[in-house]
């Protein structure tokens, strides 16, 4: 049994196939970073999903694409968690652009390949390896354009009284803006950057509207001279996209290439299903 999982930092795909690339079983847990969760978190995720946790020693691989995967440290945390869990299993974690890679990247395609979900992420694919220009340093600093820093720009808007008062009114309706409450959402409880991402899903429902696309495009034009701009072929490659960020935003991701005269490539919500393909090509 192949287990093929594709991990944010707000929840995680599974797929476990045979050797003949048949579907045993889906499933989901939450977010897996290794960056803001310790290994008995982590634990007690895979633990909460039931055909994970019958089938552990079943596991003959596991293909682990995850947030928080950027670095030899974090890979090596992650690899011995995994290694306990499923002590019958060959492990291998790489980050997630690795993943968005393989889904969206033809096999010897040169392509820049982007992460726009609750975080985000910028690589230059040659064909065969990843090259970074800008190393991460988390939710709090970077992620331009994602999902954890459009909803923090929207708690201040509506914390500093700068969000129209019909949006604002919306805003009341569907949040908890409870004070205490964003407060222990943010500095007592795990992963407030997958917190901050729920608000998101605000910024995309009303897109239309003059003050969220000011938001949207600014965050769209920092990613794009903070990351894609980076590399010097920028304009000669498509770049493709993968997460939920920019799948709702396709439309305004056009529009901001358009200016910048960038080719917009393939924008997948998510890429586990392309990863089926590519681990049953390369078995």
């Amino acid at each position: 049994m192949r287990l093929i999982v594709d991990s944010g930092s707000t929840k995680a795909d599974w797929i476990a196939i045979d050797d003949n690339g048949k579907v045993l079983f889906t499933t989901q847990t939450l977010g897996l970073n290794p960056e803001i969760l310790e290994s008995d978190d982590i634990v007690e995720r895979l633990n909460d999903r039931f055909d994970i946790l019958q089938n552990k020693k079943n596991a003959t691989h596991l293909f682990f694409y995850g947030a928080g995967c950027g670095t030899d440290r974090m890979k090596l945390n992650l690899s011995q968690t995994f290694k306990n869990y499923f002590p019958n299993a060959i492990i291998s974690v790489e980050e997630d652009t690795y993943a968005a890679v393989y889904a969206t990247t033809p096999k010897g395609q040169k392509a820049i390949v982007s992460i726009l979900g609750t975080g985000s992420n910028c690589s230059y694919f040659d064909g065969k390896d990843l090259h970074q220009k800008v190393q991460s340093l988390g939710y709090i600093i970077m992620d331009d354009c994602s999902g954890n820093v459009f909803g923090k720009e929207l708690i201040r808007k509506y914390y500093f009284n700068k969000m129209p008062k019909d949006l604002a009114e919306a805003f009341e309706k569907e949040y908890n803006l409870d004070p205490d409450f964003i407060k222990s959402k943010l500095y007592k409880e795990s992963n407030p950057n997958a917190y901050l991402a729920t608000f998101a899903k605000f910024l995309i429902q009303h897109k239309d509207t003059e003050f969220c696309k000011k938001i949207i495009f600014k965050g769209m034009k920092s990613f794009v001279k903070n990351y894609i701009k980076q590399f010097d072929n920028c304009k000669e490659v498509p770049v493709h996209f993968v997460g939920s960020i920019a799948f709702y935003l396709k439309d305004e991701l056009q529009q901001t290439f358009d200016k910048y005269e960038l080719k917009l490539g393939n924008v997948l919500r998510r890429p586990i299903d392309g990863l089926i393909a590519y681990h049953i090509a390369n078995k």
